[in-house]
């Protein structure tokens, strides 16, 4: 092709490169979904991981990388939840843009206040997190406070549609609001209700809904308990009872069946994400399902 024939066809072509969709690399499904809402026809959203899947253990496989190698916008959860894989990925796309520091990086714990931050760093103490429990995405609010920077990201990243991310947002957050506010009134009953988790990946959901974390089945966060340590947990039930034993959707069903045989109460397993669940197919369902197996739970 000629030059001026080569620069005829960039210059007529220009409008669809400047408006094509901006590519969104999610780590976890939750940030999928948010990104898609905020984003929707404008966005192409890539999920790495599924509900069923331990966030923390992912394979950095060349698939994953190639899609890293292609985004505008790595939305991850952070605070070393994906420090297994995510540096390799990001190493291993050569994709400047989207490397921690630059606009194209965005981590969600960033925008929220962390629980748990361990006082000493021990990993002989399990997997913990030197920033805090990186699973924020089990409190609405904590979901709706990502929204507001995760919008303004995608609009200084895409200028050309920045107006569009404002307005989803701003029918996002009234949709939100109004769903937190029905949560909440739903799972008033909720408060002060004791519950044993089989790892602490649910923190965030009991200080929303006042439940009392009274158990935990894992010695050490990410080890999986032995039947002895069961059945330890189970006797101390015996003088702090729970109400039900919790675990997320993708974790190992038989510790929290275990104890709920033996301490005779409900294991229940909350989707946790987007997708942990038959109800769970956006965010919106993700919280209706968490707070209706709990409601349950109580009765």
């Amino acid at each position: 092709m000629k030059p001026f024939r080569l620069f005829s066809f960039l210059f007529a072509a220009w409008p669809v490169f400047a408006h094509a969709a901006l590519n969104v690399f999610a780590c976890e499904p939750e940030w999928g979904a948010l990104a898609t809402e905020l984003g929707g026809d404008a966005v192409k959203v890539y999920t790495a991981t599924t509900a069923m899947q331990d966030p923390h253990h992912i394979e950095a496989r060349p698939s994953l990388i190639a899609q890293m190698r292609r985004a505008n916008l790595a939305v991850c959860t952070g605070a070393e939840l994906e420090i297994g894989w995510l540096p390799v990925l990001l190493q291993q796309s050569g994709n400047a843009a989207i490397q921690p520091g630059q606009p194209g990086y965005f981590e969600a714990a960033r925008q929220v206040a962390l629980l748990e931050k361990p006082m000493v760093l021990d990993r002989a103490q399990g997997d913990i997190h030197a920033a805090g429990n990186p699973h924020v995405q089990t409190d609405p609010r904590n979901i709706a406070r990502v929204a507001q920077a995760l919008a303004a990201r995608m609009a200084e990243l895409d200028p050309a549609r920045a107006a569009l991310y404002r307005a989803r947002l701003a029918g996002f957050n009234t949709r939100w609001n109004a769903a937190i506010a029905r949560w909440q009134a739903e799972a008033a009953p909720l408060r002060g209700m004791p519950i044993a988790v089989q790892h602490l990946g649910f923190p965030y959901l009991e200080n929303w809904l006042g439940l009392k974390q009274v158990a935990v089945l894992e010695p050490k966060p990410g080890v999986a308990p032995s039947v002895g340590q069961l059945a330890d947990v189970a006797a101390r039930l015996k003088a702090t009872p729970a109400r039900a034993v919790i675990r997320a959707a993708y974790q190992d069903p038989r510790p929290s069946e275990w104890l709920a045989a033996h301490a005779g109460i409900p294991a229940i397993a909350l989707p946790f994400t987007v997708g942990g669940s038959a109800r769970a197919g956006d965010l919106f369902g993700l919280f209706d399902d968490t707070v209706d197996q709990l409601l349950r739970a109580a009765r």
